[in-house]
């Protein structure tokens, strides 16, 4: 099985092309336009399911399956947690997927980026367990722990530990939170300027069949984005 995410800085009809050849059967795209203006061409593989969520039409989060998953939303969705999105993922595999865009929040300054993160694991808590996949733009980084938010990138992270939920990039390369050596995002697109923002935390069991974890190269997606794609392979047979 493989699930990915990639920031498609808007514009994924344009661009699906770039991350469809990977063959990602779960997709989380932040900053995906809404259903009525996704048009693809016919050569591409088409989504058998496919939610999205946004109050922007041209800027929203989307989750695409491409195999045999079907999606429903979770009971408990929160709105005020509207990028955080808790899918129930039903087919070969049942976990719960919660779809990650954490963005900035001009109201509520506790919402913003990190702070929406934490905010949405406190009300979810007791929803996260068994399979669990946490996957997306985080945002964040534990270089950024000092700022005085709610809760920082390192708060997250031990709290997912508590859940026995970690980063998949982290186990596989087994780099510590704020040295990873592989960004995954590069403000104004400048390879001076390179993150790790976006993160795919998984559970004890799903975590332990992961045998591959690929972050894209700049050279290959800086014309598309400023983010690069994440990529996780797990040995579950579909």
């Amino acid at each position: 099985m493989r699930i990915a995410s990639w920031n498609c800085n808007m514009a994924y009809r344009k661009k699906a092309s770039q991350i469809l050849p990977y063959k990602p059967d779960i997709l989380v795209v932040p900053e995906c336009e809404s259903p009525e203006r996704l048009r693809f061409n016919s050569s591409l593989p088409k989504a058998k399911d496919m939610k999205w969520y946004g109050d922007n039409a041209t800027k929203g989060l989307g989750i695409f399956s491409y195999s045999e998953f079907r999606f429903e939303l979770h009971p408990r969705y929160n709105p005020d947690y509207k990028y955080i999105i808790p899918l129930l993922v039903t087919g070969p595999v049942e976990f719960t997927l919660f779809a990650v865009w954490a963005m900035n929040d001009r109201v509520n300054r506790e919402h913003r980026y990190i702070g929406q993160v934490w905010n949405s694991l406190i009300y979810y808590g007791p929803e996260v367990n068994g399979n669990v996949v946490w996957l997306g733009d985080f945002n964040s980084n534990a270089i950024w722990d000092h700022e005085r938010r709610i809760a920082n990138h390192s708060d997250v992270v031990d709290v997912l530990l508590k859940y026995q939920i970690e980063s998949a990039y982290h186990h596989f390369y087994r780099e510590k939170h704020g040295r990873e050596l592989l960004p995954t995002f590069y403000m104004h697109r400048k390879i001076d300027k390179p993150y790790h923002i976006d993160y795919c935390f998984l559970s004890s069991k799903l975590l332990h069949s992961a045998s591959n974890f690929t972050v894209g190269k700049y050279s290959d997606w800086i014309a598309y984005s400023d983010h690069v794609p994440i990529i996780v392979d797990l040995k579950i047979e579909l």
